[in-house]
């Protein structure tokens, strides 16, 4: 996500006299100023074109690709990396030398297995999200990496969408005061799945898309844990897919409230919408997508 804020255009400040430039926060990522390590990807799915596409324009080195349908590692490395190993058994990708930092970015139930073998072969990890399905299998995994002296991180991407970071950017900084409210609803067509290995997730709107949106309230509300989440899905009498695509979350904290509201099932009119609120500001954010927001402090 490489889109960025206009000040004055894409963020505005209204004031009482009008409107005035939008305050200049370090919101975009960062890439380290010189980065050699060597990446090792295992499981090249659907996802993965958006990964080695980031990397490539980076300017990340990739050396080996690892998938159990062999073909699908050759694709990737004949998109993105030619020069890219490729094998169908991650162990053999685990074993080069020419790999520091694997991207695993296989389904949560495989990744499990995966992450440990490569935190035991010495590398570092990129995992996708969900981190893990076993709440105490992934805190082993942190003190794994903490003990063989690694990184171990979660693409928790969503969070650098340009106007969430701007979101986090201005809460930090103070310019909402204590956060009391953050409210987000989305509504779109998720039916382009059909079909795919997706339709078999059970909560597929809550479990991997609304992920993104837990892991960003958790941003806006800081410290403060979730005292109680209430949670609902529901079918579309028209939608394609198996999964139920409406789903709901009502979230309580101390001294303030969140709630998401997934519509999965939208032919018309699609809308992405954020409000957080606090003791000293408001900002909203609206678009017809993540891609295309404008935002209002």
């Amino acid at each position: 996500m490489d889109e960025s804020i206009s000040h004055g255009s894409w963020l505005t400040v209204p004031t009482i006299g009008g409107e005035i430039e939008a305050p200049d926060l370090p919101y975009r990522p960062r890439d380290p100023a010189d980065y050699r390590a060597r990446i090792g990807l295992i499981a090249c799915g659907a996802i993965t074109k958006d990964h080695l596409k980031a990397y490539r324009k980076a300017g990340y080195r990739v050396t080996a690709m690892s998938d159990p349908v062999l073909h699908r590692a050759r694709k990737r490395k004949t998109e993105f990396y030619p020069e890219a190993r490729v094998c169908r058994d991650y162990h053999d990708l685990l074993k080069r030398d020419d790999v520091d930092v694997v991207d695993v970015a296989a389904h949560p139930q495989q990744r499990a297995g995966i992450i440990e073998d490569a935190l035991l072969a010495d590398k570092h990890v990129l995992s996708q999200k969900p981190f893990v399905l076993d709440l105490d299998f992934g805190e082993r995994m942190v003190k794994l990496a903490d003990r063989r002296g690694l990184k171990l991180a979660v693409n928790q991407n969503g969070r650098w969408a340009p106007h969430f970071s701007y979101i986090r950017q201005a809460i930090g900084a103070g310019l909402l005061g204590q956060v009391t409210a953050a409210h987000c609803s989305v509504h779109w067509n998720h039916n382009y799945l059909k079909g795919s290995q997706f339709e078999k997730v059970k909560h597929l709107v809550l479990y991997d898309f609304g992920i993104h949106w837990f892991d960003i309230l958790s941003c806006f509300l800081g410290d403060r844990p979730a005292r109680r989440v209430y949670a609902s899905t529901a079918r579309s009498p028209v939608q394609e897919m198996q999964p139920a695509l409406l789903a709901q979350a009502l979230i309580e904290y101390d001294e303030a409230q969140a709630s998401l509201v997934f519509d999965a099932d939208t032919r018309f009119g699609p809308q992405d919408r954020t409000y957080v609120t606090g003791s000293r500001g408001t900002i909203i954010s609206t678009g017809p997508d993540l891609k295309h927001q404008t935002l209002t402090l």
